[in-house]
């Protein structure tokens, strides 16, 4: 079922409260005003407060799976609604699924 693209501008957080930025690749594709985001953008945590026992562990990317299969700029997926974003910490360790608002419902794809 088709669900809303991710757009630059939306809100991402790490689970933790950490603000995510992204970097698009995009300079083509506009999905309600604003830049579509693709699986291979970067996406930078910055602020995340997430400790492990005394180890400052924070989210610092997130690697996105769950993205479009038929709707691409260039050949590269864009990211749904529905898409995940694992959070990780700078060792590679998934500390869990970042948090999306703000998404624009006029594009939708699948």
């Amino acid at each position: 079922m088709p669900a809303p693209v991710l757009q630059l501008g939306c809100t991402l957080q790490c689970p933790h409260g950490g603000t995510v930025t992204a970097v698009t690749a995009d300079a083509k594709v506009r999905t309600g005003g604003a830049f579509a985001l693709l699986v291979n953008d970067t996406f930078v945590v910055a602020g995340c407060p997430f400790m492990v026992g005394t180890k400052p562990q924070p989210c610092v990317t997130l690697q996105w799976t769950g993205e479009a299969r038929s709707f691409k700029v260039d050949g590269t997926p864009v990211l749904l609604q529905t898409s995940f974003g694992l959070c990780k910490s700078a060792e590679g360790l998934v500390q869990g699924v970042a948090l999306v608002s703000g998404v624009q419902t006029q594009v939708k794809g699948d």
